[in-house]
């Protein structure tokens, strides 16, 4: 009985280590498929040519890219269901999938493409032109589908005349441009492919990946200490804390990395900082000037018409007829309004003095009003300039008239704003300098934005006007009669760089959203995209003096119409 006693405790410890031996076994096979698994989901870099076996396990600095980093919620719901009915209004057309590797053989090529008159037997001042547009791929094949970026205009270079049409897609490789016959004698259409549909795809997704495609920096400052950090609108979260300078009475968002041994209050200077280029392979074909971008498209036939007088009867262009109708056109070299006031000629400094006299002007936005300060400085040498210590570029700046008692003044719109070393004491946003002012009848406001928004989604313009029209409401209500004069955008010459950071898709959202924003508003309009597409001038960021010449004269108008 003893003997198996002592065999069972001899047994039962033998028991034991055999069960502790086998969880460590489990344990330990636990361990490696955890390590197994850890190891896959860990992010690898591409196999090299030198290193084709090595994969890195090292996480990355910054957190995957998101579509949503740079969306912000509408500041109420009446804004909110607005936003989303303008964002339906601009929604364009289903734009091709891009094939890997890119080939052009079946993108939109304007050398292949035609448009045609439509034919009818005679044409009069007071008709409407309508012209067929069919797009081919490289290999002369019609296109199947829409999206493409075109621009029309009708003009007469014995007559230096020109108006801009109006261009439908159809969706199926066609397209339609209307043109308002406006004068007698002949007209001649131009069609121009800006971007094929298949850089739209190029440009939808840049926007959205990529909205921080152009930095901007700050200088932070202490008398013993500069450092200089990246900021944006939208600045993706990394283990870097931010500074966040959004601004409190309009809710403008930005931001900047904060500097790693000074505060955030020590922020002194804006500047444009980087640009990156993240395109994909081979997608540069699609941006080629003389190839597929900024190219006329020929005719199949006659590009022109003689127009004939008006029939005796017939109903006269005006903003009324439920036709396609333009804000104006040229004529003679001079702008003529169409549906509203009546442009006069300010062709002299006295002229210029005596319409502005007993006048305070503001003139805010981006260097595409600047240009107009520059032209009155010009023109107006008997008024004395003042030096109020700003920037070329940025402002502020001041013109005065002791004589005739008016007052110009220039001030660039708040960030995101491409210029250069701005003391952030000088960033002003517009609705804030809107409340600033009285307003009444002695007061003209001039409003132009648009150019530094185009890398951003719209969504982020959009709140910016919604500001501002808040405050030129608030404006308009406490200073009855102040003259509110809204600048739209305008075409430009295309590079590589200005099409992904400015192209001109880009600007035709922001101008419709524009438009849409202040329709109902007691503004006015200078057309400045009609107003050089429809000259004869190449198209450009700053267009030329004789554009600019008709802007002012058509600014003028609004402050000294004609009774």
């Amino acid at each position: 009985m003893l003997d198996k006693l002592r065999r069972r405790q001899t047994v039962m410890p033998l028991g034991i280590n055999l069960l502790k031996g086998f969880a460590v076994l489990v344990f330990l096979v636990m361990v490696v498929l955890m390590l197994q698994n850890v190891d896959l989901l860990q992010p690898r870099q591409p196999k090299s040519k030198d290193h084709p076996a090595i994969n890195s396990t090292k996480p990355p600095t910054d957190p995957p890219v998101t579509r949503d980093f740079c969306t912000f919620e509408p500041r109420s719901p009446a804004e909110a269901q607005e936003e989303r009915l303008l964002l339906d209004s601009i929604a364009w057309p289903e734009t091709p999938i891009l094939p890997a590797p890119i080939s052009l053989e079946q993108t939109s090529d304007p050398a292949n493409s035609t448009f045609t008159i439509l034919s009818r037997g005679e044409w009069h001042v007071g008709d409407q032109l309508r012209v067929l547009i069919r797009i081919n791929d490289f290999q002369g094949h019609v296109k199947k589908s829409g999206g493409d970026v075109l621009v029309a205009r009708l003009h007469s270079k014995t007559l230096t005349a020109g108006v801009a049409g109006q261009v439908e897609d159809h969706l199926n490789g066609s397209y339609s441009a209307v043109f308002p016959l406006l004068w007698e004698g002949d007209a001649h259409v131009e069609v121009m492919l800006i971007h094929p549909s298949e850089a739209v795809t190029v440009l939808h997704r840049l926007t959205r990946e990529q909205p921080d495609r152009i930095l901007f920096t700050s200088l932070f400052h202490t008398p013993h200490l500069d450092q200089s950090t990246y900021c944006n609108v939208c600045l993706r979260q990394t283990s870097q804390p931010q500074c966040d300078f959004t601004d409190l009475r309009t809710g403008e968002p930005w931001f900047c990395y904060k500097p790693q041994n000074l505060d955030c209050d020590t922020r002194m200077k804006h500047a444009k900082g980087k640009f990156t280029q993240k395109l994909e392979a081979e997608e540069d074909k699609l941006f080629q000037k003389h190839v597929n971008m900024k190219v006329y498209i020929k005719a199949s036939g006659p590009d022109g018409v003689t127009v004939l007088p008006s029939k005796k009867g017939q109903t006269r262009v005006t903003k009324d007829t439920g036709r396609y109708n333009p804000s104006g056109y040229y004529y003679q070299g001079v702008w003529r309004a169409l549906g509203g006031s009546r442009v006069q000629q300010f062709n002299t400094s006295s002229a210029i003095s005596q319409c502005l006299k007993g006048k305070m002007v503001h003139l805010y936005g981006d260097s595409t009003i600047r240009q107009w300060f520059e032209f009155l400085d010009v023109s107006l040498p008997d008024a004395q300039h003042f030096d109020l210590k700003g920037s070329k570029q940025a402002g502020p700046h001041m013109k005065l008239d002791h004589k005739n008692r008016f007052m110009i003044t220039y001030r660039c719109h708040g960030p995101p704003l491409r210029f250069h070393d701005i003391p952030v004491s000088q960033l002003r946003y517009i609705a804030n300098e809107l409340d600033g002012l009285k307003g009444g009848s002695d007061t003209v406001v001039v409003i132009g934005i648009w150019s530094h928004f185009s890398t951003f989604p719209i969504e982020v313009y959009l709140r910016r006007l919604q500001s501002i029209r808040r405050a030129v409401v608030h404006l308009l209500n406490r200073g009855p009669g102040t003259l509110v004069i809204i600048r739209t955008s305008n075409l430009k010459a295309l590079t590589l760089y200005e099409t992904l950071t400015n192209s001109d898709w880009f600007t035709i959202q922001r101008d419709k959203v524009l438009r849409a924003i202040f329709k109902g508003v007691n503004v006015k309009l200078v057309d400045a995209w009609e107003m050089v597409l429809a000259h004869h001038l190449p198209h450009s960021l700053h267009p030329q003096p004789p554009i600019i010449k008709n802007m002012i004269d058509v600014l003028l108008s609004y402050v000294c119409p004609k009774k």
